[in-house]
């Protein structure tokens, strides 16, 4: 009887436990969770065991029909903690299996940033190396022209040094000796002497 007793206690508690629980979730910022919660919980089907107890007269076959229901009770709470570490394990993996598709896809990513950052520099290596040949070429070509415009001067230069000597020399030839210019000048003087 005094088994009976408890078992009625622990069972008015649990409801009371349930209700408080229900109750003070009904109106909180959880609220809305709690409801589709409800909503999309899947319930179990009907425990045999709720409501099953029929005290028998003696409290012998009582505590022993109470040993085997807190047994079946065990089992399946067991059971029940199976499934759920198995729903926790599965829940556990799917989320690492997202986690690593969202690794591969931000590494794929990065990869691709980082193809077309190597790319975007080879592009501008290239266009550097034809700016720098380009403007090798055109120094090149500036200094071929100074150097032709030098030699040009140059031969010019040669060319009127030349005409002097050439001049020079034509104007030589005409030239007298110093002690024949002695001699045509007192030839002169004698010449031009009035007698």
């Amino acid at each position: 009887m005094a088994s009976s007793r408890s078992l009625s206690r622990t069972t008015l508690q649990i409801s009371k436990t349930a209700r408080l629980f229900s109750t003070s979730s009904a109106g909180g910022p959880r609220s809305s969770h709690h409801n589709h919660h409800q909503q999309n919980h899947k319930y179990l089907e009907p425990n045999a065991y709720i409501g099953s107890w029929e005290a028998p007269k003696d409290p012998k076959e009582a505590e022993k029909r109470l040993a085997q229901l807190r047994r079946d009770y065990a089992k399946q709470v067991k059971e029940v903690r199976k499934e759920y570490i198995k729903e926790v394990e599965l829940m556990r993996l799917d989320k690492l299996r997202k986690d690593e598709a969202r690794k591969e896809a931000l590494r794929l990513q990065n990869e691709e940033r980082k193809r077309l950052k190597t790319e975007a520099a080879k592009a501008r290596a290239r266009e550097r190396q034809l700016a720098e040949q380009e403007f090798r070429q055109t120094l090149l070509k500036e200094r071929g022209e100074k150097l032709e415009n030098w030699r040009m001067k140059e031969n010019l230069r040669k060319e009127n040094k030349k005409e002097k000597n050439e001049l020079l020399r034509r104007q030589s030839s005409i030239w007298i000796d110093e002690p024949e210019l002695e001699k045509k000048i007192l030839e002169a003087i004698v010449d031009t002497a009035p007698l």
